[in-house]
């Protein structure tokens, strides 16, 4: 295979196992369902990992292809089922060509399995498909671990903005006064009352109150 490429995967194994408690905690602090988080078929689709090779390495088995050459093959493949044309269907040999700058022949020839491709086939192929650098050569655990990461990192900005909102308590649900407060803002109320010029002005606004508490007061049985 061409020079540059890592077949070796073996050292990832606590790596994975490490995102993969992460991604479970954080799962579990924003009460998400963790067979939607480790969706088999969506990690397989960001990983290029085979979704029975999914469910191995996250059992902590070991499982993946360790041939450089047979495992481009299934992810180019899995690249042309996966991100399709917006119509929905599959991009043809010649325009995966035409966006990656190779001869429709050099597509076929990588398509088959015909030819080796070379490191500037894997980028092109990859910006073209719009997926991560080492998409299609990440060793299995590896690819997968990335993917893991990247979903820890979602949950973490959802973790994040969850905890910027404020913790307001709703009020009463039978309470008026709270409800108007909350609806009208009671410091807005009181600052504009207080730049009105005279106590005659003010005892409107306070009429004006009332008189909304009134219309919102429940009815007596």
């Amino acid at each position: 295979m061409t020079d540059g490429f890592s077949a070796s995967g073996s050292a990832a194994t606590g790596l994975l196992g490490a995102t993969a408690a992460r991604v479970a905690e954080l799962a579990g602090q924003l009460g998400l369902n963790r067979t939607e988080v480790f969706d088999l078929q969506r990690l397989s689709e960001q990983s290029g990992a085979p979704t029975d090779v999914v469910r191995a390495l996250l059992e902590g088995r070991p499982a993946g292809e360790p041939d450089l050459q047979a495992r481009f093959l299934q992810r180019f493949d899995l690249l042309r089922r996966t991100r399709l044309k917006p119509n929905g269907r599959r991009y043809t040999q010649q325009e995966i060509a035409d966006g990656a700058g190779m001869s429709r022949q050099q597509a076929g020839a990588l398509i088959n399995g015909d030819r080796r491709p070379t490191m500037e086939h894997c980028d092109a192929i990859q910006r073209f498909f719009g997926v991560h650098a080492g998409f299609l050569t990440a060793a299995d655990s590896d690819a997968l671990t990335g993917a893991l990461q990247r979903t820890e990192q979602r949950l973490l900005q959802d973790l994040a903005g969850r905890e910027r909102q404020p913790a307001t308590a709703a009020p009463p649900v039978g309470d008026p006064m709270e409800r108007l407060l909350q609806d009208h803002g009671v410091r807005g109320i009181a600052w504009r009352a207080a730049q009105l010029p005279t106590d005659k002005h003010r005892d409107k606004v306070t009429e004006w109150l009332d008189m909304l508490l009134e219309s919102v007061k429940p009815s007596e049985p």
